[in-house]
């Protein structure tokens, strides 16, 4: 059986754990300055992303992830964790 989605519905098994980590950066840490600190990795991403991601309605690439590992300093693992 194919499957999309997590075991809770949502379109990403990492979005709760992206959410923790930007509330652990430095201020400022809102879904703004997430975006803008993405941005400078050559991200190509807005604050409505992020706020869909943290919220599972959107998916994350693979190339995504990497990028949100890199700037929180963590491995992707982490991020994937349930």
């Amino acid at each position: 059986m194919y499957k999309n989605r997590s075991d809770k519905g949502l379109n990403n098994i990492s979005g709760e754990n992206i959410a923790k980590y930007r509330k652990l950066m430095e201020k400022p840490n809102s879904q703004r300055a997430l975006a803008d600190k993405l941005q400078l990795l050559g991200l190509d991403i807005d604050k409505n992303a992020v706020q869909r991601i943290e919220s599972g309605q959107r998916f994350v690439t693979d190339i995504e992830l990497k990028i949100f590992a890199k700037l929180f300093d963590v491995t992707t693992d982490i991020l994937l964790e349930e």
